[in-house]
């Protein structure tokens, strides 16, 4: 049994910015076309042009005033609209959710979780409201509404038939809030634009939003002590603050074009992850341009880097950690196609094969 001619429909949580679950979505899109999403909100002339010709199917939070461009007050409303979405009628539902688009009812239908991440502002609501500078008052007024969104984020996992995480990380935070089994299927990353050069610049490399779970401040106060290039590719509410403790071999680019970043990457020493990423889509592309990377040795980088093959690790979550890290590693001694082969493992062509049989595989009832 193949996937064509199922009645499937795909679901995301709101469709008002760019980042790595749009990326999936895209590729989802791509492989069953004549899917419908079903999406909390869209707004039409902040996404790409391309998504007007998809079939988006919105709730009612979408006529909610000020929601494009902020919807995270409104997060309290997600479970009621996405509660309210019925989809029994479909063979399948798979649903791409970092927030609450796994509680729509499927009744009758095979019920797939693309799991991005556990709600994280309901599973790590002190590390969420540390990071966006909540008030203690209203982080104190905020616990009963988290305890109440984290009971019914916990029944809504539980009406899934099957999950995929993003990385055996994602995996183990399924099992822990959810009591849940997954398989890992690495999100899809487009190796292919990104090649090797015959040489490479004396820089250091960072490609990220700047905000404040990223960690790109650790990587500057790292740096302003090695005294070495850095470039920071990316832009956030984080980058004047970081501006403002950068030293003089601290570059900021802003955001760059997608067409520039393969010779970005591919004129880096090295990239370098500060943070804790779910997965983690730069590190992945710098080695497909045949650069090593130097990451902290948690989250997806555990799944993407090979230690001493294509990168290296440091341990503790300080700019001191980091720099000893950055003296000790030298890229010279990588083998660049050593990067480049095991980048192929998260191409968007192994992502397609391997959610293409997932879903012939439920069909099938294996």
């Amino acid at each position: 049994m193949g996937t064509d001619g199922v009645n499937l429909a795909i679901v995301h949580d709101w469709l008002n910015q760019m980042g790595g679950a749009e990326d999936v979505l895209e590729t989802l899109v791509d492989m069953f076309p004549s899917a419908p999403i079903y999406t909390s909100i869209y707004w039409r002339d902040g996404m790409p042009p391309e998504y007007r010709a998809w079939d988006i199917r919105t709730t009612w939070m979408d006529r909610l005033p000020g929601i494009y461009r902020r919807h995270q007050p409104y997060l309290p409303l997600y479970p009621l609209a996405f509660n309210r979405i019925d989809l029994s009628g479909y063979d399948v539902v798979l649903s791409n959710k970092s927030g609450f688009c796994h509680g729509v009812r499927t009744d009758g239908a095979v019920h797939i979780c693309y799991c991005l991440t556990p709600t994280r502002y309901v599973w790590n609501f002190d590390a969420y409201a540390a990071r966006e500078a909540i008030p203690a008052p209203l982080k104190a007024a905020l616990r009963p509404l988290v305890a109440l969104l984290r009971r019914w984020d916990y029944r809504a996992a539980q009406r899934v038939d099957h999950f995929i995480a993003i990385s055996r990380e994602v995996q183990a935070r399924i099992r822990r809030y959810y009591g849940r089994d997954s398989v890992v299927i690495y999100p899809p990353v487009d190796t292919t634009r990104f090649r090797p050069t015959p040489r490479h610049d004396d820089y250091y490399l960072i490609v990220s939003r700047l905000v404040p779970y990223r960690r790109i401040d650790l990587a500057v106060r790292a740096f302003n002590q090695l005294g070495l290039p850095l470039v920071i590719a990316g832009d956030g509410r984080d980058r004047e603050a970081l501006e403002a403790i950068a030293g003089p071999t601290i570059t900021f680019l802003g955001r760059v074009p997608d067409e520039d970043l393969p010779d970005l990457f591919a004129r880096c020493r090295a990239y370098v992850l500060p943070g804790v990423e779910d997965f983690g889509i730069a590190p992945v592309q710098a080695q497909a341009a045949g650069r090593p990377v130097i990451a902290f040795g948690a989250g997806g980088a555990l799944d993407t880097v090979i230690e001493g093959k294509t990168g290296a690790f440091f341990r503790e979550p300080t700019p001191e950690a980091l720099a000893a890290a950055v003296r000790a590693f030298n890229p010279d001694g990588v083998d660049p196609q050593d990067c480049v082969r095991n980048a192929a493992r998260f191409d968007v062509e192994v992502f397609r094969q391997r959610m293409h049989q997932f879903v012939r595989d439920v069909l099938r009832g294996e």
